[in-house]
């Protein structure tokens, strides 16, 4: 006897009662495949190439490092060789905080590949000073209180240095905030920042020369 609720069935019809149970076992059965996809995905072994060796020169050192070809400068040296000065921030080449010099150019360690990095000339904020003398950036850094926090501070100092090593005749706080632009504080010490670079490059034109 059929159900008042179904309605009259006609050749080839389908009664709700049927497409329901039709739709409950097809998509059990789509589970059963989604579910499959996952189990072959984990059988297959990681693609791309392996790990090489690779060869930086910082802060007049040699260092050799192996690292898969996708590893950047900032992860070889922090996670490598143990040089955590330049800091991992925003991994997008957008705040500066890893800011290192490379063959007397300042760029963002972040977006550089470390076996892109060989054969150039790399300065990290490890690097500076001579005999356990402290540059005079840095020193100029802390003069003017010009870090809190100090996460950004090594790539802040990295970018000052970059800036006299190319201009030490820079004079106006407009001239320093041009230059690094590309640097972040979350902090807001740009104030001491521009202060400190001015001194700095004082300093050094007082010593007569730069201070690697």
């Amino acid at each position: 006897m059929k159900s008042k609720k179904d309605p009259p069935q006609g050749k080839g019809s389908v009664s709700r009662r049927g497409f329901i149970r039709g739709v409950g076992v097809s998509g059990g059965a789509l589970g059963l495949v989604s579910t499959s996809v996952p189990a072959a995905a984990q059988g297959a072994g990681a693609m791309g190439p392996g790990p090489v060796p690779v060869t930086l020169r910082i802060n007049g050192q040699t260092k050799n490092v192996t690292v898969e070809p996708r590893v950047t400068l900032l992860d070889a040296l922090r996670n490598h060789l143990d040089m955590t000065g330049a800091k991992r921030v925003c991994d997008r080449g957008t705040c500066g905080a890893c800011t290192v010099i490379m063959n007397g150019k300042v760029v963002y360690a972040c977006s550089v590949l470390a076996v892109d990095a060989q054969g150039k000339d790399i300065q990290t904020i490890e690097g500076l000073g001579q005999g356990g003398r402290t540059h005079p950036v840095a020193a100029a850094f802390v003069r003017h209180d010009a870090q809190q926090c100090g996460y950004c501070t090594p790539g802040f100092v990295m970018a000052a240095k970059g800036l006299l090593d190319r201009n030490p005749n820079v004079r106006t706080e407009a001239e320093v905030e041009q230059a690094l632009g590309g640097n972040l504080c979350r902090c807001g010490t740009y104030v001491g920042v521009r202060k400190a670079v001015l001194d700095a490059a004082r300093e050094m034109k007082t010593r007569g020369g730069r201070n690697a």
